[in-house]
């Protein structure tokens, strides 16, 4: 059913769901725990450890399901679109409802397991429930910031960060993709670097498309992007590339939002290239996710021929032998010197087929 359900809804909000699920469920038994074991409820509700276990494990999933459905309309709706105090403002009411929603939902539950009829206003306001509610919101609140933490340092790095899997250096085989904004210089001149910023700002907040392939956005370096993929999962139904054309295709959509507020189509050329690399956490007062290796350093230097040679998006010959070309046609430009790179590189442009 798990499996099903994760095909159905896209990686990263399968990931939102799961989290919020796990991170409410712990909440209530924690909380069934600090009430059921050795205290005596004052109040007129009264919660054994064995039924309230039960009401934890009933609560859990339903307001973690309601949290993560918040969450992901805050991320996809939301967070772009206003300013810092209207965000807050937003999260103050979702506050509200949430604690409204918690105790209309546990007053359901509560009849439920305990069959005990009391009226809502009673159940609402009994002994208590004022630290219970405030326990909500910090739990709430907590899952938030682990959530904008997981952001800030990739998803799914928090955990492995916490894990120490990135404590001692180890290798994986990934794709690198190096996208970059054409025309950039001109772009900032023309605009000012405070109107220049925010056109990357949402070219970038636009990149999230690449989620759906997979991608993992590893670092953003001025008005240039670095994508990856672990190698399985970018050659899978040829991920990498279609992250790379998904992206530009939504660029397109929106060119009359783009021409109207910053006078531009904004473009994006991308190189692309496939290895051995080694992943480290790395930073004392500052952590950080990083890789190291030649496999980015050819990525780069690929991606910096695409003027050259006339082509929106560049891939290593040793990456296009492990990809199928089922919607994609390949072309060879030879054999490139690469800017500190003692061996030629075989370089092939590609195209999408229509």
């Amino acid at each position: 059913m798990i499996s099903f359900l994760s095909k159905l809804i896209n990686k990263r909000r399968w990931r939102v769901i799961r989290f919020y699920l796990i991170g409410w469920t712990l909440a209530f038994v924690f909380l069934s725990i600090v009430r059921g074991v050795g205290t005596e409820e004052l109040g007129a509700l009264k919660f054994d450890f064995i039924p309230s276990l039960m009401i934890a494990f009933t609560l859990g999933p339903i307001m973690g399901t309601g949290s993560a459905v918040a969450q992901i309309l805050m991320e996809e709706r939301v967070y772009r679109h206003v300013s810092i105090g209207r965000l807050l403002l937003i999260n103050s009411l979702y506050s509200i409802l949430f604690i409204i929603l918690l105790v209309i939902i546990a007053y359901g539950v509560y009849e439920m397991y305990f069959g005990v009829h009391i009226d809502i206003i009673t159940f609402a306001f009994d002994t208590g429930s004022v630290a219970i509610y405030f326990y909500v919101i910090v739990v709430d609140l907590l899952l938030a910031i682990f959530r904008q933490v997981n952001l800030m340092l990739g998803e799914g790095n928090l955990g492995r960060l916490i894990l120490g899997k990135f404590y001692t250096p180890r290798e994986e085989e990934r794709i690198f993709m190096f996208l970059d904004l054409q025309s950039s210089t001109e772009h900032a001149e023309r605009l000012g670097h405070v109107k220049y910023s925010m056109l990357v700002q949402d070219c970038f907040n636009d990149l999230g498309v690449a989620a759906k392939n997979g991608a993992e956005i590893y670092q953003y370096v001025g008005d240039e992007a670095v994508l990856t993929w672990k190698l399985k999962q970018g050659l899978q139904n040829e991920n990498c590339l279609r992250a790379y054309y998904n992206f530009v295709a939504l660029l397109q959509k929106k060119s009359d939002h783009y021409q109207k507020r910053y006078d531009c189509k904004p473009f994006f050329k991308a190189g692309l290239h496939a290895g051995l690399v080694t992943v480290t956490e790395v930073g004392k007062y500052k952590k950080e996710i990083a890789y190291h290796g030649d496999t980015i350093n050819t990525a780069a230097r690929i991606q910096g021929q695409c003027n050259t040679l006339g082509s929106a998006l560049l891939l290593s010959e040793s990456l296009k032998g492990q990809l199928a070309s089922s919607d994609f046609a390949y072309k060879t430009m030879g054999s490139i010197p690469l800017k500190g790179k003692k061996d030629k590189v075989e370089i092939c442009a590609v195209s999408q087929d229509s």
